[in-house]
């Protein structure tokens, strides 16, 4: 397959550079708690050896960020950090990292006051006294609310795109052009639809691709090729990641899903024109991460795909969210949506909460919803 990569800029991350041409770079990010040293430097190395060109730490404490620094000192990989809501963190971090993270939609949950330029500005500085790439990671759960209030609800790239275009302006203004760009949505055909539209607004910034909450394995993985494969076949791409649920001990096979996608797009050995099947029963269930508080989201997880194989035929989107962080807000597109506590499972119907329930309790509920869910859908027809 002849692909023509767009003429994005160079932007160095550590001792890589992407854009401009450059091999598309595969990342992951650390699902292990922060604070527990040698397990994540155990895992940026199992990350760093299975070919990962970044790997992406949360840090949500002074305490995260203190451990960062050992962190630093005991692996070689390239680090990005993931302000998540506290953008005064990124100078206890940046310089033990090689980019930052932020998310345009978190910079209203500290200093409320603050413009959000002004944060934007000292995220930035950071960056520039420490040597750091920046990643402006747009995502579909946690959009600017300033941005979607202005749009129909129905509307959920245009808030997307408005909100990155928004900052890029911003961090050019300032002079500083060493970042990316990331749209990410749990439904492949929106990942492709804001990154495609954003590409022709900005042709020129590199664009980090991905998938969120693709779920388990096979599925995941063959949701994240559907729109890796429409997206990277047109130019469109630069860094990427495939997302899954795994266990700690799995989390490499994220590498090389990653690697072996891009490989195959490159190869011609593309499989997308089977088209993902938006006519039967969705489940989507974020990655695991450092910030799941109960493991047992993974076992739920799994739990709730095979529980729900009789409505396999129906049209229905499940999500299975690991936190607090993005579940709330990243379970409101989905018909039945689960979040999970470290004791409880908060689950929703839409947008409407109806009640948090024991890991041992939510089955039996979730299942009931879905039943009457279905039961709604057979007399409509």
């Amino acid at each position: 397959m002849k692909i023509t990569r767009n003429s994005t800029r160079a932007v160095r991350i550590g001792n890589i550079t992407v854009g401009d041409g450059n091999p598309i770079a595969v990342q992951s990010m650390t699902a292990t708690k922060t604070q527990n040293i040698d397990a994540t430097v155990q895992q940026a190395e199992a990350y760093r050896l299975a070919g990962a060109g970044v790997v992406r730490v949360a840090v949500d404490s002074d305490k995260d960020a203190e451990a960062l620094g050992e962190i630093r000192r005991q692996t070689t990989a390239n680090l990005a950090v993931d302000l998540q809501e506290n953008f005064k963190l990124a100078e206890a971090v940046a310089p033990f990292v090689d980019k930052i993270r932020y998310n345009p939609g978190h910079l209203y949950h500290h200093q409320r006051e603050k413009p959000w330029q002004d944060k934007v500005r000292f995220i930035i500085q950071q960056a520039v006294d420490h040597d750091c790439a920046i990643r402006i990671g747009v995502n579909c759960g946690s959009v600017d609310p300033a941005k979607k209030a202005k749009y129909d609800p129905e509307d959920s790239i245009t808030p997307m795109i408005e909100s990155a275009i928004e900052h890029c302006e911003f961090v050019d203004s300032l002079g500083f052009t060493r970042y990316v760009v990331s749209l990410k949505d749990s439904d492949p055909s929106k990942v492709v639809e804001v990154n495609q539209r954003f590409a022709q607004l900005r042709p020129d910034v590199p664009l980090h691709l991905g998938v969120t909450e693709a779920g388990m394995p096979p599925d995941g993985i063959i949701k994240t090729r559907v729109a890796f494969e429409q997206l990277i076949g047109r130019g469109i791409g630069d860094t990427v990641r495939v997302s899954l649920t795994l266990p700690n001990d799995r989390k490499p096979e994220e590498i090389a899903a990653g690697r072996e996608i891009v490989d195959d797009i490159y190869s011609g050995r593309v499989r997308s024109v089977v088209k993902f099947d938006d006519k039967a029963l969705n489940i989507i269930s974020c990655p695991s991460c450092s910030r799941v508080e109960n493991e047992a989201f993974i076992d739920l997880a799994q739990s709730v795909k095979e529980m729900t194989q009789y409505a396999k035929d129906y049209e229905i989107t499940i999500a299975v969210m690991g936190c607090r962080v993005n579940g709330p807000g990243e379970t409101d597109d989905a018909d039945l949506g689960l979040w999970c506590g470290p004791a409880k499972v908060n689950l929703k119907r839409g947008t409407d909460a109806l009640g948090a329930f024991g890991y041992d309790e939510i089955l039996p509920r979730l299942k009931q919803e879905l039943d009457a869910i279905i039961q709604t859908k057979s007399l409509a027809k």
